[in-house]
């Protein structure tokens, strides 16, 4: 997909259970708010959830952030692994602990189903969390 000929709404998930979590949560948030041709319109309130998976490891922290980018559904995946590296984030574990966790729950209308690129999330129905958080800031998306 190339770059979008105007901005697009995209609902990123932050996730962290490992450290400073809150801490994690607000640099993402800042992070995701200085990508080129990005505003971050807004986020939904912080939810402390249960891990997925059967690794044992801490709560994680969740929230979730809705944008308008200019960014293609690529190059804002491959911000968000840009900002979870800077968070410290390795890849070890499926479902595993980490630090920092960005997700691409939905891009505008998108429907993308490549190695590495999902979208709609393929979890988008699985995580209540997500639903409220979608809930809570879909009345924020205009159609202008």
């Amino acid at each position: 997909m190339t770059e979008p000929t105007h901005p697009e709404w995209a609902f990123v998930a932050l996730g962290s259970n490992l450290g400073d979590r809150a801490r994690h949560l607000a640099d993402a948030r800042a992070a995701l708010a200085t990508l080129p041709g990005t505003e971050l319109v807004a986020v939904s309130q912080i939810e402390e959830t249960e891990p997925v998976g059967a690794v044992s490891q801490p709560d994680y922290l969740n929230q979730m952030a809705l944008l308008r980018t200019r960014l293609a559904p690529h190059a804002l995946l491959d911000a968000c692994l840009r900002i979870e590296r800077s968070a410290g984030r390795v890849r070890r574990i499926r479902w595993g602990p980490r630090t920092l966790d960005l997700d691409i729950v939905r891009y505008g209308d998108a429907m993308i189903a490549e190695p590495g690129l999902a979208i709609p999330h393929p979890a988008i129905n699985d995580r209540p969390f997500w639903q409220r958080e979608l809930a809570e800031l879909t009345p924020h998306v205009r159609h202008d």
